[in-house]
């Protein structure tokens, strides 16, 4: 009997809910920690990456909208078909990132925990960073956080998955939707992640994934008049570049760290408050 021929994978690209090639046909190869080929993993073009913002944008006023409540069931969610893949998301992390089973098994429970964490912020946001303004008049003065928009996000490059959520929940849990480009060497957790996120309850174009090189997609992001933030993380040396690409747009940016962050470190509500805006309401009192 002959022996079997492996079936290689080559993944696509995660944008509006569903699971396009890209528009340029390009793909580049995925190797672990040891240079073994894994799987052909989609190369985002320009035109793969206005696609994303389009989706984002469309998916954006539903997702705003929605009761903070229902975000973070949402996001619970998630969770919990994280948790049901753990073992397949703790091989792909052990590979690409060359860490021992009880290591990657330990990210992959931290991540889970982390949208966990995340889901129960969406309804206290409001309560810790809003508040009653005191006046010298008849009225009320509320100042309400709310969500920027369409945030871009340049995932790290080291932690493919703790990383990823770490920097892409606290988006979400402001209500503000995504367009993410995954680690360019160890993209195969986002895209299982990518997976997760179009079986669970996330609204299709609420968190769109494109895998490639983010020094080739960052600028275009950067500059997108229709991308109301950007976080900056993974872009390493190109940050302060595209941070004034970003400038031309008025973008709110999250700026890089001169490090990669520990991930395993308490988020605390650094994340999410780059990508919230303080709207202020008057309301005259009632006689």
């Amino acid at each position: 009997m002959s022996e079997r021929i492996e079936v290689r994978k080559t993944y696509k690209l995660y944008v509006g809910g569903k699971f396009p090639r890209s528009e340029s046909g390009r793909t580049y190869s995925v190797a672990d920690g040891r240079g073994h080929f894994v799987a052909n993993a989609a190369k985002a073009s320009r035109k793969d990456a206005r696609d994303a913002v389009v989706a984002a944008r469309a998916a954006f006023a539903g997702w705003s909208g929605a009761t903070a409540y229902n975000r973070g069931q949402v996001l619970y969610r998630v969770a919990e078909v994280m948790e049901g893949r753990a073992a397949q998301f703790a091989e792909e992390v052990a590979a690409g990132e060359g860490l021992s089973a009880a290591k990657a098994r330990a990210a992959v429970d931290a991540a889970v925990d982390r949208w966990v964490w995340y889901a129960g912020w969406t309804d206290k946001l409001a309560a810790v960073l809003g508040g009653t303004n005191p006046v010298a008049g008849p009225y009320f003065d509320f100042s309400v956080p709310e969500p920027t928009g369409v945030v871009a996000v340049l995932a790290p490059q080291r932690s493919s998955l703790l990383g990823l959520v770490s920097a892409l929940a606290p988006v979400l849990a402001t209500g503000c939707t995504a367009v993410v480009v995954s680690s360019y060497q160890r993209p195969l957790p986002a895209i299982t992640l990518s997976e997760v996120l179009a079986t669970s309850d996330v609204p299709g174009g609420v968190a769109n994934l494109l895998t490639g090189d983010a020094a080739e997609i960052g600028p275009w992001l950067a500059e997108h008049a229709d991308v109301d933030g950007i976080d900056l993380t993974g872009a390493g040396t190109a940050a302060m570049e595209l941070e004034r690409s970003a400038a031309g747009t008025l973008k709110r940016v999250l700026r890089a760290p001169a490090d990669e962050p520990d991930w395993t470190g308490d988020p605390g509500l650094s994340r999410m408050t780059p990508f919230l805006e303080t709207k202020t309401v008057w309301h005259p009192m009632g006689v």
